[in-house]
């Protein structure tokens, strides 16, 4: 872990923002070096503040910032990428938020990760232009819980170890993984998932983003993935994400 200097320079991406006093907000930063921080941006409510435009959420600047007694306070900024698509697309900005959010909850307070904000500018990218918003997600959750040490098992049962053959299976989030169909039956917690859907999430696990682009996958796959998923990561986060629900909301209005 960095020690921060009095003032620092460092990139940042937005990852949420509260009101606070009159014209000020307190931010949520992820940032390269420093992990996640919170700092106060003075002034950027008022119509004048010339930080308002570089501090958007889910933007990537370029801060100086300056150590405070209480908290860190912004005192420049400078946009790196706007990631505008995100902005003026109600459903993209909608998984752009639960994106920022999944990373807010997966990382402690100034743990320096720099895989993990790599990973998070790419999916802002990403989400910029994807055709498919939903493998798009289901990429970052499955690469975003291998780098916080969550990786799910899909290659062996989790129960006994033996290598899975092509077939039906179940997965268990609490177990870590798959579960083969004789372990499985009457397994706790286990839940079906079928070949397809396996297949799918195996092929992310091991290959490059940009591997995806040539996948067509079903409706009842797409579903199947985000039940896995989100099912794998409440179990970790141990509560369901409102970012989560409201992604499904939006999409249904879309």
């Amino acid at each position: 872990m960095h020690s921060r200097e009095r003032t620092f320079r460092t990139e940042a991406i937005v990852l949420r923002r509260k009101d606070f006093g009159e014209a000020d907000r307190i931010l949520t930063l992820f940032t390269p070096e420093f992990g996640k921080i919170r700092a106060l941006a003075k002034g950027i409510r008022k119509p004048a503040s010339r930080k308002a435009g570089h501090l958007e959420l889910y933007t990537r600047s370029k801060l100086l910032v300056a150590k405070g007694r209480d908290m860190d306070i912004v005192t420049q900024a400078e946009t790196v990428e706007s990631y505008r698509p995100l902005r003026e697309d109600l459903l993209r900005s909608s998984y752009g938020s639960y994106c920022a959010d999944l990373i807010d909850k997966f990382t402690p307070d100034d743990y320096e990760n720099l895989p993990l904000y790599d990973l998070l500018a790419r999916a802002l990218d990403w989400l910029c232009e994807s055709s498919d918003l939903q493998l798009t997600t289901r990429y970052y959750e499955l690469q975003l819980l291998g780098m916080s040490g969550y990786q799910p098992e899909l290659f062996h049962c989790v129960v006994k170890g033996e290598e899975i053959v092509a077939e039906d299976q179940f997965f268990n989030p609490a177990e870590g993984g798959v579960i083969c169909p004789r372990c499985g039956e009457n397994y706790v917690g286990a839940f079906p998932i079928s070949l397809n859907a396996l297949k799918v999430l195996r092929f992310m696990q091991n290959n490059s983003y940009e591997s995806l682009r040539e996948l067509k996958l079903s409706v009842t796959v797409h579903q199947e993935l985000e039940r896995v998923m989100q099912r794998a990561i409440n179990f970790h986060l141990e509560r369901q994400l409102k970012s989560a629900e409201f992604v499904k909301l939006v999409r249904r209005i879309n």
